[in-house]
């Protein structure tokens, strides 16, 4: 199955519901560790060691121990009961790889943008994008160990999103904490749908 033709975003597959969810975010934000920690399958993941060069090329401020990166995407699988499957998508964080959003965000069911308070800005173009293409996300915020302890509306006035996305505080590399990510956006996505049913777009 090509990752890019993996449409509508839930279809049935073998009598399974297939999802599949995006999480993106700025480069070095825990994309990647969120989907290693839930995937019940060993990850697909593409990530190459930083070189000198690319170094030069990607701002490493917040982030100076990170050796590796993603340059195409991560991929898991959760499964929820036998009849619905999760299927994660990570996306590259650095700007040189976005060209890829597009296609990796076809047929997908929603999205999870993960923030970094130190880099809060490096999550702009994942809140853009998803907002131009009515692609319904929560903003998971990653606690990363020394960063600054911000409240909710404070995150939500810095990255000027509207109430109705929720946001979730996060640790990526407990399984549980990225669990429940997961689990505010199905709720999301599920109160979205509903909403829609009721204003008849659905």
């Amino acid at each position: 199955m090509a990752y890019g033709n993996f449409d509508p975003g839930s279809q049935e597959l073998h009598g399974v519901q297939a999802v599949k969810l995006l999480v993106a975010g700025g480069f070095g934000v825990g994309k990647t560790t969120l989907v290693t920690a839930v995937s019940e399958i060993p990850p697909l993941r593409t990530e190459e060691r930083l070189t000198e060069i690319s170094a030069n090329v990607d701002d490493l401020a917040g982030v100076e121990g990170k050796t590796t990166t993603t340059v195409a995407l991560d991929f898991g699988r959760i499964t929820i009961n036998p009849e619905v499957v999760l299927y994660l998508f990570g996306t590259p964080g650095q700007d040189r790889f976005w060209f890829m959003w597009k296609e990796l965000s076809v047929g997908a069911l929603g999205a999870v943008v993960l923030a970094d308070t130190r880099r809060l800005e490096d999550c702009f173009p994942a809140v853009d994008f998803f907002e131009s293409r009515d692609i319904p996300f929560i903003v998971a915020v990653n606690c990363f160990d020394g960063a600054d302890i911000y409240e909710e509306d404070e995150v939500r006035a810095s990255l000027d999103v509207g109430n109705h996305v929720p946001i979730q505080f996060c640790d990526v590399r407990d399984a549980g904490s990225s669990k429940r990510v997961l689990v505010r956006l199905l709720e999301h996505l599920m109160a979205t749908a509903m909403e829609g049913l009721a204003a008849g777009t659905w």
